[in-house]
């Protein structure tokens, strides 16, 4: 592709970009903001985000996205419900590292997510990237899952999902989502480092 194409390919994209997409830019956006910061107004605006993209991956064909942004949904109402829950002892849910039992669970729910996707995928949609499509709902299915249970190696699968979902959504003609992802790989990154501190500091406190 020289370098006029990839200058028609940019036009094109920003023509296409609609008011509902730069909402849920926004609030996508604002709830990594949150995440990374630990702050419970990750789900809030996080669900407003979710449930327009819903919609959105509808329109350009990527199935296991739209449904991720379901379970995201789902995910967000539960992960609100854990992170403001207290135990016996009137403390709400601690920033941890997962166990090695949490490493290899979450290793086998990866698994059994991709090869899901990929079979639904390739059987009941017209989806044209099912592969990479299932790669990275399965990604953020878990890193979902992660945050929600908030381990610091949600980050990790952030990072990886977010670097693939850049090309990916490019590719689609989403290009300000294309760029969100950018900034959600900048903000996991970051996200990560901070999320770290948290638990140095919670255990030299302890």
């Amino acid at each position: 592709m020289n370098s006029d194409n990839i200058f028609d390919v940019l036009n094109q994209n920003i023509l296409n970009t609609t008011l509902l997409e730069i909402i849920a830019v926004f609030f996508g956006l604002l709830s990594v903001w949150y995440a990374k910061k630990a702050d419970i107004k990750v789900y809030p605006t996080g669900i407003i985000s979710v449930i327009i993209y819903v919609y959105i991956c509808v329109g350009v064909k990527l199935y296991a996205d739209m449904g991720i942004n379901f379970v995201y949904f789902v995910m967000s109402i539960y992960g609100w419900y854990a992170w403001t829950k207290k135990d016996k002892k009137e403390k709400i849910l601690p920033i941890s590292f997962c166990t090695k039992k949490e490493y290899f669970i979450n290793v086998i729910l990866f698994f059994v997510f991709l090869v899901i996707l990929i079979y639904v995928l390739l059987n009941y949609t017209d989806s044209n990237v099912p592969y990479w499509d299932s790669l990275t709902t399965a990604i953020f299915l878990v890193g979902m899952w992660l945050m929600a249970r908030k381990k610091v190696e949600n980050w990790i699968l952030w990072i990886i999902g977010d670097a693939i979902s850049i090309p990916l959504y490019f590719n689609k003609g989403l290009m300000l989502t294309s760029f969100q992802f950018s900034i959600f790989l900048v903000l996991a990154v970051l996200g990560y480092i901070e999320w770290k501190r948290k638990v140095k500091e919670t255990q030299e406190i302890a």
